[in-house]
């Protein structure tokens, strides 16, 4: 079974990125932090490996898309409740974030997107507990 997620995602400015993501409330693990590379922890076995073009290069042989034109992944994180959804989203347009279209809204489920500095597309939503099949 898996144990940890690490999801990795290239940046143009890795500093600009740091701190985006500490605006928004989360902590940069320093075990896995460099010049080249910044850990993001999102929660209890989630995180994202915020790299430079060049570090993340290392990693694949593709080109790097160029996340402001083109979607390769919707990266989406669940919170606790509608309200902490919106909160959430006005931390990160503070923050610079760009929320490209309206909120998904329906009996069961709360949702908005946001495209971070580098144009890497985000989903924060909340799910009605009551509503997923034990």
């Amino acid at each position: 079974m898996i144990t940890n997620i690490f999801v990795n995602l290239p940046t143009k400015d890795l500093g600009k990125s740091v701190a985006f993501f500490e605006k928004l409330g989360f902590t940069i693990n320093p075990q896995f932090t460099d010049k080249n590379a910044a850990c993001v922890v999102f929660g209890k076995n989630i995180y994202a490996m915020i790299l430079t073009e060049e570090k993340f290069k290392e990693f694949t042989n593709k080109e790097i898309t160029d996340s402001t034109v083109s979607a390769e992944a919707i990266l989406a994180l669940s919170i606790e409740s509608k309200d902490k959804v919106d909160k959430f989203m006005e931390k990160a347009l503070a923050a610079g974030a760009i929320e490209p279209r309206k909120p998904e809204v329906y009996d069961f489920m709360y949702g908005r997107g946001f495209e971070d500095l580098d144009g890497h597309l985000w989903e924060i939503f909340w799910m009605d507990p009551n509503h997923v099949e034990k």
